[in-house]
């Protein structure tokens, strides 16, 4: 039996996934030892934390840059948590920049290394695949079509199904959403989720705010921002004029499932929000640097999870210089007026969470982690 477990993850999804990880493993065996990076979720459940993902809350080509002392320094101290502590199996989770260079140094000492949430090496660094396959004992995915792409290459791959489908929960409908958070009931909602990563909103959420006065000013609807549990009320407030707009922490769930519209930073978000049927468009912009060399290597059409996984666009996109106030606010205006178009979103939707298979997805990686000694 698994003793001692090195996890790592590197930002607020990779936190909350790897959190049911740790309670299912600690429920499985109480006395084993977590350690490593992750956030508050992991925190609670029993996990000692090394590093806090804030600390590498950072992302693109040219922050990855500017943070290469850091990235050094994290990796030296893990190196020698390795030596020290002797774990026999270390987790990944998802964060494929850091963690991906980490695992050939966790090999070298002979741990078993599990992968828990693949890269998305089949939107960009296929070539990844190749070079996983001596560093990765087993990938643990969590969509179906990932199984195919790993075994191709002969690295051992299982389908565990989407960890999301497990904490689906909201704790208020949407009355007592609005009553809690000040919002008239009598009105609809218009949802901004802008992320977590400080320069990711520094990018996006201007151009989401301005879309969402223009929006609420012809439709009379109040505009709800779901603020990342990394995160607090004050930033927003502090760099952004943000009046009249209601700011709503560690509530993202309830704001997803309230709203009769969502404009959501591409990434995990989306996925999350898709399995409410709640209706939305996907919006991305960086720097133009890692813009220009994420085109040259993504190869896939769609950039939003949602529409990756229904297999084709059910939700607009606008990424880069298309991502304008007005852009935003004329195809959300477009889409409230056009009833059939809202029904067939959500039909769509509703099918992308049956792709997803059943709940239970972090009791069996922590049954597959156990069995790795």
């Amino acid at each position: 039996m698994v003793k001692k477990v090195m996890i790592i993850a590197g930002e607020a999804s990779g936190d909350l996934h790897g959190s049911g990880v740790v309670r299912e493993l600690k429920h499985l065996s109480p006395n084993i030892e977590i350690f490593g990076v992750g956030g508050e979720n992991m925190k609670r459940e029993g996990m000692e934390l090394t590093y806090h993902i804030n600390e590498l809350n950072f992302m693109g080509f040219v922050e990855v840059l500017k943070h290469l002392p850091v990235i050094k320094s994290v990796q030296r101290t893990l190196e020698e948590l390795l030596k020290l502590r002797k774990p026999e199996v270390v987790v990944f989770i998802d964060y494929p920049g850091f963690n991906l260079r980490f695992a050939p140094i966790a090999k070298r000492f002979g741990v078993k290394v599990v992968y828990y949430i693949s890269p998305q090496v089949w939107a960009w660094h296929k070539s990844r695949v190749k070079k996983m396959r001596g560093i990765v004992d087993t990938m643990l995915v969590i969509f179906p079509f990932e199984v195919d792409v790993y075994r191709q290459e002969h690295v051992d791959a299982e389908f565990v199904g989407h960890p999301l489908l497990e904490g689906l929960k909201t704790g208020l409908d949407r009355q007592g959403f609005c009553k809690r958070y000040g919002l008239n009931p009598n009105k609809k909602i218009l949802a901004l989720l802008p992320g977590s990563r400080p320069q990711e909103i520094e990018n996006i959420f201007p151009v989401m705010l301005g879309a969402a006065r223009i929006i609420a000013r012809h439709e009379d609807m109040e505009i709800v921002v779901g603020v990342a549990p990394t995160l607090e009320e004050s930033y927003f407030k502090t760099f952004y004029n943000v009046d009249g707009v209601h700011l709503v922490k560690g509530a993202s769930y309830e704001v997803m499932d309230s709203a009769n519209f969502a404009i959501v930073t591409s990434g995990t978000a989306t996925l999350e929000t898709a399995l409410f049927e709640t209706p939305m468009m996907v919006v991305y912009k960086t720097s133009w640097l890692t813009y220009l060399i994420g085109r040259m290597l993504i190869q896939v059409k769609n950039i939003g999870l949602v529409n990756i996984v229904a297999g084709k666009q059910i939700v607009p996109e606008f990424i880069q210089h298309r991502a304008t106030a007005s852009n935003l606010a004329n195809e959300v205006m477009r889409i409230l007026h056009d009833e059939s178009l809202v029904a067939t979103m959500k039909l769509e939707l509703a099918k992308v969470r049956e792709r997803l298979g059943e709940i239970g997805a972090s009791r069996r990686v922590a049954e597959r982690i156990l069995q790795m000694a």
